[in-house]
């Protein structure tokens, strides 16, 4: 199904959910599944210290839970209003994330690890040292990252939100938002020059 079919598809479930239907809620989650598992998957790649406390699946399930929830208080109106809150639920369970692993009680920011090998070998250490350099360091400009994300002026935000997040073209992008592709383009690049000014120039890869 193309994002022309898809979009209205997903409007029908919305408007059964506005109009009480309980069982649309499925239905959305199930379309907002495989956008949520490849962010899950992809944001995990950034810090694979983090994967020693979880697997791509476990944060997915997280995630996908937040949204169901979200959805039985928020009921939204558009395709756009889901993918934002779908986005932001995204959001939410990374940046908890973080917060539960590298806090100043996180049990990652202590935490050290065996590699196995000869304990003779003096090319590596019997043990990892506990990460308090580099890699704390990358995971608080994600945390930093995404807060400065919900911090976007609406417009550059909902562009940010679809492309990035939602992993959608800017032409897929520009359909929802029901602007022009151009006008997403614009908007995207505007949040990227934000992003990057916000964050002192210390922007995690795109």
């Amino acid at each position: 199904m193309g994002l022309s079919g898809q979009t209205v598809q997903i409007q029908r479930w919305i408007d059964r959910l506005q109009a009480g239907d309980e069982s649309a809620r499925d239905e959305l989650i199930k379309s907002a599944c495989a956008r949520m598992e490849r962010l899950t998957h992809n944001m995990l790649k950034s810090y694979p210290r983090v994967q020693r406390w979880e697997q791509t699946d476990d944060v997915f399930q997280n995630a996908v839970m937040r949204l169901y929830r979200s959805l039985a208080d928020i009921k939204p109106k558009t395709v756009q209003d889901f993918f934002r809150l779908a986005a932001l639920n995204i959001r939410r369970e990374l940046l908890d994330l973080v917060k539960h692993y590298y806090g100043p009680r996180g049990q990652g920011a202590k935490h050290s690890t065996n590699p196995g090998g000869d304990a003779d070998d003096a090319s590596r250490p019997p043990y990892e040292k506990s990460d308090d350099t580099y890699e704390p360091g990358r995971i608080a400009l994600w945390q930093e990252f995404h807060q400065k994300v919900e911090e976007l002026p609406e417009e550059e935000r909902q562009a940010f939100d679809l492309l990035w997040y939602q992993g959608l073209t800017q032409a897929e992008a520009a359909e929802i938002l029901q602007v022009t592709e151009r006008t997403v383009k614009r908007r995207w690049q505007s949040a990227r020059l934000m992003l990057h000014d916000a964050l002192h120039g210390e922007m995690p890869d795109l």
